[in-house]
């Protein structure tokens, strides 16, 4: 696969995770990046887009540095959301903020190391939970914090970089063993920060010495500017070139809500506090002209495509663009003929971000759904189809309840067959399916039709959260439904008033109101659903072993992941120090993962030794060739 000039439009779900560990370990292990930040996070876009709920999106990922141990955190180091326009900005803080007054806080994203100093122990962010000792390298290390430069002598929160007007005198300090300069900041820092050798520390600390250099941990409270709410917009620009400015290596800067108890009250994603965003400086912008606009089915809406006069953009040829939604078709006045201002940031299909009136222009706008002609209405930005019984919405819903519900082996091509052929309409119709039923779709040979049974019985076994998630509610995804559950149990949250709701944490009124409304309209549908499952609660639940996959295997890496919480275990997609067990398809592999956990002390096992350990049949997942010109149900 060639891992630079990739074209993530037509990359499946496993090719990109391969992609993103691969760079992940170029960046993060290495420090030698192959492709610059816009193109890595087109890679997790499109993984997001495909897989929603990928480990590797919700995964927090750190350089790798030479450590003196293990270090809790009193609070986790999480990583930030990310957004790559003002428009995405704007969103955010209106989704956040509670008058047009809220102050905000802009402050710069600094392209280095995040570390923690106690006052005793410096420490890298790591998994987020717990990061790596590096107290080692506090001798080259400068703290700049308000009203103070000089060695690091209080704690602080902040970031490890090489500034700017001293790349030069470090670069000079330590090179590459070739005898090369190092060609950025960043390759500079992870090459220092990878020293374990006393006397290689030593010396590069003695030449940084005689060239007056040093790093620099920089508090991320020195360089904060506040905005209210309703000025964002207009200060954006000079915010933006004032932060361009300082001496430091940027890749963005940070927004997040002045109110700090607000702030945190507002809860954390897995990956994410909600409370604040990183804007990334990877914004490229090309001119073209709009051909048309496509409607395609989302949850419950239509999101308009715009079909687009080809342009290049990064290295890629881009004849698509998203407009998200109704509402930015309407705000940006886009009609046929107009020319268009594409940027591809990291979305996987760009997006339109101006419009400008071209000739013979025509409005594109439709008032009919596509699908079953039912007249379309408005609902805040979205253009839905109010048609409870449309093909197309029952399709797009169901296929995410049937993704929540972790069916990994049914995707939409079968799934519409079901639909049109067996009049499948929920899960609870999937749950019924039989082997006569899958034979009569015309595309199921016996084995493939058995795994397809096997995957849809093992569903029975599910968490309350993916149950809550399989319910469609709007906002309502697996993050969000695992950490609802992880205080509450499914009987309590049914009982909830929309006022007690809106106490949760992370909810607030209008997710409130939603949570309220749905639970009790779909009330005699989750009865039906808990007649057919088993589940398993989260709040209280006991926490067992972790365990952690590596390498390629037969099966999806979400089947061994059910397999291993049926026995007792806590599925990672992240090797530490906390790994109880890492299952490789080969264990004899240099992968970087089997590396680390070497280093780390961790038992490795072979997928097939561990399968037995578990009493699961060792050829778990192993296809038996099909008859040539099958069709079969897609991986």
């Amino acid at each position: 696969m060639d891992t630079i000039n990739f074209n993530t439009e037509r990359l499946t779900a496993p090719e990109l995770a391969e992609l993103i560990r691969y760079h992940n370990r170029r960046y993060w292990e290495l420090g030698e990046p192959e492709i610059p930040d816009y193109r890595y996070d087109e890679l997790l876009r499109a993984l997001e887009r495909l897989e929603p709920d990928h480990p590797l999106l919700e995964a927090v990922n750190a350089p790798e540095v030479a450590t003196l141990g293990k270090v809790r955190h009193p609070e986790p180091m999480l990583s930030l959301d990310k957004a790559y326009s003002l428009e995405e900005v704007v969103e955010w803080a209106q989704k956040y903020c509670r008058s047009p007054g809220e102050l905000l806080l802009v402050e710069p994203k600094y392209d280095g190391i995040s570390a923690r100093f106690d006052g005793s122990i410096l420490s890298t962010r790591g998994d987020g939970a717990q990061g790596e000792n590096i107290s080692d390298k506090l001798p080259f290390i400068e703290l700049e914090t308000s009203g103070y430069t000089g060695p690091v002598d209080r704690p602080v929160l902040g970031e490890i970089v090489v500034r700017n007007d001293r790349f030069e005198l470090l670069r000079e300090s330590i090179r590459r063993k070739t005898g090369e300069l190092y060609k950025n900041s960043r390759n500079v820092l992870a090459a220092l920060m990878r020293l374990n050798d006393e006397r290689d520390i030593r010396y590069v600390e003695y030449g940084m010495k005689l060239r007056h250099a040093r790093l620099s941990l920089i508090d991320y409270n020195l360089i904060s500017r506040p905005v209210e709410f309703r000025n964002l917009a207009a200060e954006w620009p000079a915010l933006l070139e004032e932060m361009e400015e300082l001496p430091y290596p940027l890749d963005g800067v940070v927004v997040k809500i002045a109110d700090e108890p607000y702030r945190k009250s507002i809860g954390n994603t897995a990956h994410h506090p909600r409370g604040e965003i990183a804007f990334k400086f990877s914004n490229i912008r090309r001119e073209s002209r709009l051909l048309d606009i496509e409607w395609s089915f989302g949850k419950g809406c239509l999101t308009p495509i715009a079909r687009i006069e080809p342009v290049e953009i990064g290295g890629t040829t881009i004849q698509r663009a998203t407009l998200h939604n109704l509402h930015n078709v309407i705000r940006l006045d886009i009609q046929q003929s107009d020319r268009i201002t594409v940027e591809r940031a990291g979305d996987v299909i760009p997006k339109i971000v101006a419009a400008a009136p071209g000739p013979a222009r025509r409005c594109l706008l439709i008032t009919e759904c596509p699908e079953c002609r039912t007249p379309l209405i408005r609902r805040g930005p979205e253009l839905c189809c109010p048609n409870s019984d449309c093909f197309e919405t029952r399709l797009r819903l169901l296929l995410a309840a049937v993704r929540s519900i972790g069916i990994d082996h049914l995707g939409e091509p079968n799934l519409r067959r079901m639909m049109r052929i067996l009049h499948v309409r929920t899960l609870h119709d999937l749950f019924a399916l039989t082997r006569q039923d899958l034979f009569r779709l015309g595309n199921f040979a016996e084995k493939s039709a058995d795994n397809l049974l096997a995957a849809i019985q093992a569903a029975r076994e599910v968490n309350d959260y993916q149950l809550l998630a399989a319910l469609n509610i709007p906002h309502v995804g697996l993050n969000m439904a695992r950490e609802i559950l992880s205080a509450h149990t499914l009987a309590e949250i049914r009982a909830f008033s929309e006022e007690e709701w809106a106490q949760v944490r992370g909810i607030g009124p209008e997710r409130a109101a939603a949570l309220y409304a749905a639970l009790a309209e779909q009330s005699d549908f989750l009865d039906e659903l808990l007649r057919e499952v088993r589940v398993k609660a989260t709040a209280g639940a006991a926490t067992g072993p972790t365990i952690c996959f590596t390498g390629k295997m037969p099966e999806k890496r979400s089947f061994y992941q059910q397999l291993a919480e049926k026995a007792g275990y806590r599925p990672t997609d992240d090797v530490t120090a906390a790994l109880s067990l890492l299952v490789a398809a080969d264990p004899a592999e240099k992968s970087g993962k089997l590396l680390k956990g070497t280093r780390l002390g961790i038992r490795i096992v072979a997928l097939s030794d561990w399968l037995r350990e578990i009493g699961a049949d060792p050829a778990a997942g192993r296809e038996e060739p099909e008859p040539s010109g099958q069709m079969f149900f897609d991986f």
